[in-house]
């Protein structure tokens, strides 16, 4: 189609400012056969993801190094155990916690360890072999002892919270035991490792109890506050293979875990249903990259975040499923959960989004967590909060509450649902469904911005100002924290937008607008972006809660001018002062990079991150275990691949000319899009997209010269070209189109690119 319209125009709305298309005048012909006339999928699979499962040669010797197994309940990491002739399974479960809010979140209400098996070989291990075989989501591989060898293959069941471990014997191992090791039920914060004492009376839970039923060992532990968790496991032995299968059941405040904690390690479970499940689990979404290296960084967090949520799940705590000595036993607000989740937006998994539905079902605690004179308009999320967002009575080193701002203590630290509730936005961007807009986003962020309202004071000249506030973990608390601005601009905006999406007629709409007009500027200096007026940057700081209003909020973009010389600047400062920073520093670094169209600074950032923090087995460790950071370095790979915010899709914006040849398939993008694209030898080939809801379609395609848009049938569609270069294409629900530079009959197969220079793989191949 030419770039000018027709006479027959029809109007786009919603996104950008309304630009005609043109209806063409005849269908185009189709494609003749040669490169296909669609794009086809010839993926395989179990080969393509053979290349990114992980090695061992040698066993590792912690969690850090070794197998990890789950399915965003019940969660196994597997490794030596120490000081023993051993292997351990650790055995952990999401929703075991206490309940005793008196004690806040990091003790009273603290997820807790439960234990774990060993499996003792009769003789010496000499030598392991294993594989952690992504595309079927198990373990395989031997033990070799000097009495012989194990051959295993153990998963945690995709649907099921079962471990299962089967276990073959050569004739000298025949005498391999199981043992279970309950571990004390206390908050993994009172070690005295981590120096952060417990509150006064506050003290473990009282010992487990072990008996046995249904041919099983039953391993009860009670709590103080009522409730329970119950571990069960038994063998089975079938011809000379062994199979261990491990559960755990909580309850609460009623004691009742025992009976299905026994039912699912009695009945069978289907290998095949485990498989099945991933198998469509993977199938949803596709990425190459030229980098073998990172390629294979990217499907391990597909597997890892698939096995640490479901949208049933209770949201990530800082481990996920896998809890190891910790100071941090809880789920972290203030950026673990928004870094853990980003990425299934695109690799479309939203049916890991366990974030919009805790905040849902939890809503109430929501508000009654703010100081009651603000109850009835407002909510806020604490720092540190169970799977029920109760921080309980927590402060100082047992928690941290809903700040006041202006206030110290507690530390007045108040944006934290603003930002959680940017997850659940992005979830309803990125499907569309309005249901999630209406019903979560829209009635929370409101009482979110309510809560701001009650603090902001105009000064002489009408401009509204925030008392002190704190941003996250920079230590030092600042009026107009540029924290709680940028959401505040976000949150203002994102509700007179939603309000008319949702036809509703808000009372306080006067009152958004007056706050987007009328609030602070955000406080700079000549080095960027300041915490706060009056608080320069001018110390190391891992976390970029300064720079929320450049990413992840796009507030301050790239795409305008008159801020590239803030935005160079603020990122420079930033990442200068190297003492405090850690693995998100390089992956916030990156994916600002990647706003800027920066591929090289982003991958270097990315590399930096894997090189310097990301352990053998892609895990990631500071004080104790967090799992944020690695997931949130595939969103960075995310970015510089597709970036769909302020409504245009821009696709391959931020590649690194180290990779020229890079595939996307079915990647989902805000306004419910899914997006296949083919870039080979640096140049962009081909896009597809499909359109899920109908909404206006506009693209960035990096396609130079005149281009052949068309349909499924062949069919030239309404479409047109902006005079900035992008492109609007009218699609409704269920539409799809292929664009590709004119002339051109490229190759539409996706598939693998060439991966570059061969890397070893992840784990301890040697």
């Amino acid at each position: 189609m030419a770039d000018e319209l027709s006479r027959r125009q029809v109007i786009l709305g919603a996104v950008g400012s309304g630009a005609a298309v043109a209806l063409p005048s005849a269908p185009s012909p189709a494609v003749p056969a040669g490169h296909g006339r669609w794009p086809i999928d010839r993926i395989d699979w179990a080969g393509f993801l053979a290349g990114a499962d992980l090695i061992w040669k040698r066993l590792p010797a912690t969690w850090y190094e070794g197998p990890f197994l789950g399915n965003g309940f019940l969660g196994s990491g597997i490794y030596a155990e120490p000081g023993a002739n051993a292997v351990r399974f650790n055995v952990q479960h999401s929703e075991v916690q206490d309940h005793r809010p008196q004690f806040g979140s990091l003790f009273g209400l603290a997820r807790l360890p439960i234990g774990y098996l060993t499996l003792r070989p009769a003789g010496a291990i000499t030598a392991v072999d294993w594989r952690l075989d992504l595309w079927n989501a198990e373990l395989l591989g031997t033990i070799t002892t000097a009495a012989g060898s194990l051959r295993l293959r153990a998963y945690v069941h995709s649907v099921h919270p079962v471990l299962q471990v089967d276990v073959t014997p050569t004739a000298g191992e025949r005498g391999f035991t199981w043992e279970f090791h309950p571990a004390v039920a206390v908050s993994p914060r009172a070690d005295p490792v981590f120096n952060k004492p417990p509150p006064a009376g506050y003290g473990p839970n009282p010992a487990p109890v072990v008996t046995r039923a249904g041919g099983a060992e039953v391993i009860t532990q009670p709590l103080l506050a009522g409730g329970e968790h119950v571990t069960a496991w038994r063998e089975v032995t079938r011809g000379s293979t062994r199979t261990l299968s491990a559960a755990v059941a909580w309850s609460h405040p009623r004691r009742t875990a025992t009976p299905p904690a026994l039912r699912l390690v009695t009945r069978p479970v289907s290998r095949q249903e485990h498989r099945d499940w991933w198998h469509a689990y993977y199938r949803k979404s596709f990425l190459s990259i030229s980098d073998a290296r990172l390629q294979s960084f990217y499907w391990i967090q597909l597997y890892k975040v698939a096995s640490a949520a479901r949208r049933t799940a209770p949201v990530m705590a800082t481990s996920g499923p896998w809890l190891e000595p910790t100071p941090w036993p809880a789920t972290w607000w203030n950026l673990n959960v928004q870094l853990e989740y980003w990425l299934i937006h695109g690799s479309n998994h939203l049916e890991l989004d366990a974030v919009t539905r805790s905040i849902d079902r939890y809503r109430r605690n929501l508000v009654d967590q703010v100081d009651e004179p603000y109850r009835a308009d407002s909510a806020g999320i604490p720092r540190t909060t169970d799977m029920t967002l109760l921080n309980g009575a927590g402060t100082g080193t047992s928690g941290f509450a809903v700040g006041v701002p202006g206030q110290d203590p507690p530390t007045p630290e108040v944006g934290n649902l603003t930002w959680a509730l940017h997850n659940v936005w992005l979830s309803y961007r990125h499907t569309m469904d309005e249901r999630t807009l209406r019903t979560v986003v829209f009635p929370l962020l409101r009482r979110a911005i309510n809560y701001y309202r009650h603090f902001l004071t105009p000064d002489a000249d009408g401009r509204l100002h925030l008392p002190p506030t704190f941003s996250p973990e920079y230590g030092v608390n600042a009026p107009d924290c540029n924290y709680d601005l940028s959401l505040i601009r976000w949150g203002c905006a994102t509700l007179l937008a939603s309000a008319r999406v949702l036809r509703i007629d808000d009372q306080l709409a006067p009152a958004w607008r007056h706050i987007l007009a009328r609030l602070a500027d955000y406080p700079v200096d000549a080095n960027g972006y300041m915490i706060g007026a009056g608080v320069p940057f001018a110390k190391s700081h891992r976390h970029y809660s300064h720079l929320l209003m450049v990413y992840p909020l796009y507030e301050r973009t790239w795409e305008q001018p008159d801020q590239r010389d803030l935005i160079d600047r603020s990122l420079k400062h930033w990442v200068s002062f190297e003492g405090a920073l850690q693995g998100y520093t390089f992956t916030g670094a990156a994916s600002i990079s990647a706003q800027m169209r920066r591929g090289d600074d982003a991958a270097f950032y990315l590399g930096e991150l894997l090189r310097r923090y990301i352990q053998p087995n892609t895990m990631y460790k500071e004080s104790g275990p967090v799992i944020e950071t690695p997931l949130s370095g595939a969103q960075s790979v995310h970015d510089m691949l597709c970036q769909s915010w302020g409504g245009v899709v821009r696709i391959f914006p931020a590649v690194p000319a180290s990779w020229p040849d890079v595939t996307l398939h079915d990647f989902r993008t805000q306004g419910a899009f899914l997006l296949s694209a083919a870039r080979r030898g640096g140049v962009t080939q081909w896009v597809r997209v499909r359109s899920e809801a109908g909404a206006p379609c506009r693209l960035r395609l990096g396609i130079d010269g005149p281009l052949t848009v068309r349909d499924r049938a062949g069919r030239e569609p309404r479409w047109r070209r902006r005079p900035d270069g992008d492109i609007d294409v009218e699609l409704g629900r269920g539409q799809e189109v292929l664009i590709h530079r004119h002339g051109d009959r490229p190759d539409l197969t996706i598939a693998p690119v060439p991966a570059g220079p061969p890397a070893p793989p992840w784990g301890m191949p040697a």
